[in-house]
């Protein structure tokens, strides 16, 4: 798999993993673990639309029993309101990614943001990573998940402080499907994570996150263990 980080002169022996509770940053924070590096679970409620992941990712750690911080940045709400993802007033919209449908689910400079907050955290814990889940299906839609992007906060990390601190990306240019396959191969259990962006009881099965994700357990000759709406189990997609 590839990945983006630099190369320190001591390799890390702890890693701040940013953990939305989704099945990316699930995969991810577990690929850490099995690398036996000291982890430390790092998610951020900054007022999006529900909280069903950061409940979800709770739990994980708990039953984990690895450290895990909620960092509650709702204070900044309104400088990134701008985005169905963070306004409940703005409809949701529905269908496979593309810049044409789904542009409205961009939280701006999101990942600029988060990935400040656990590089400030990996610094002051004295670790010398920081991970999370930017994939490739995210490209044609997310800036902030291109490898140009991630390259450059990595340059960043490197010098913005007297610790420097690598920013380690490992499914960068593979595909959700790919990422769900290591999964797998590990024996995880994805029913311990949350991938709608509504917060229904069932996922709904019809915004762009829903459907990459079961397009992913297709790929793999798999069935998804989370509950979704009778509508979408009727059209098996």
């Amino acid at each position: 798999m590839s990945s983006t980080s630099s190369t320190p002169s001591v390799l890390p022996t702890s890693t701040v993993v940013i953990y939305s509770g989704g099945m990316d940053s699930y995969t991810v924070l577990h690929r850490a673990i099995r690398e036996g590096l000291n982890v430390h679970a790092l998610s951020f409620n900054y007022g999006q639309r529900h909280a069903r992941e950061l409940d979800v990712a709770a739990r994980v750690c708990t039953q984990l029993a690895i450290p895990h911080q909620i960092v509650d940045i709702r204070a900044i709400h309104g400088l990134i309101d701008n985005s169905a993802l963070t306004n409940p007033d703005q409809v949701m919209p529905t269908g496979d990614y593309a810049d044409d449908n789904l542009r409205a689910t961009v939280v701006p400079n999101r990942n600029m943001i988060l990935l400040s907050l656990a590089i400030a955290k990996a610094v002051n814990i004295g670790a010398g990573r920081v991970d999370y889940g930017a994939h490739g299906g995210d490209h044609v839609l997310y800036p902030d998940c291109r490898p140009e992007f991630v390259d450059a906060m990595n340059s960043v990390a490197g010098i913005a402080n007297f610790e420097p601190v690598s920013l380690h990306a490992p499914y960068l240019r593979t595909s959700k499907a790919d990422i769900l396959r290591e999964g797998l191969a590990m024996g995880l259990d994805y029913q311990h994570t949350w991938t709608c962006y509504e917060g229904r009881e069932l996922a709904c099965g019809e915004c762009g996150s829903c459907r990459e994700r079961l397009d992913a357990f297709t790929a793999n000759n798999a069935v998804d263990p989370l509950p979704y709406a009778p509508q979408i189990l009727q059209e098996s997609r």
